[in-house]
């Protein structure tokens, strides 16, 4: 079994990132605001912009909040496949982070 961490394109320009095991229910859940109160409820519509497959719901679950924790830049050179840049972006923000 598969399990898919996406990131939907928000009518607002936001981003929402999050994983399933079912990725065709789960988008079209989003598209259709079957779930009332989710994030992306009120910013439809919703496109999906990114999807990646991994083995286990854990591998999933932890990419999921990895990439909840990037920036927007570094999530949208990730969605370009941009891997030097996500690299650049990286190694800035660690330091310029508080020590």
């Amino acid at each position: 079994m598969s399990f898919w961490v996406y990131i939907l394109r928000c009518a607002d320009g936001s981003y929402y990132t999050g994983h399933t095991d079912q990725l065709e229910r789960r988008i079209a859940q989003h598209v259709t605001g079957a779930i009332p109160g989710c994030y992306t409820f009120s910013r439809r519509p919703v496109d999906l912009v990114f999807s990646q497959d991994f083995p286990s719901r854990l591998e999933a679950l932890a990419s999921e909040r990895r990439i909840k924790g990037w920036s927007r830049r570094k999530k949208e050179a990730m969605m370009r496949g941009d891997w030097a840049e996500v690299s650049r972006l990286a190694r800035s923000s660690r330091s310029t982070a508080p020590q």
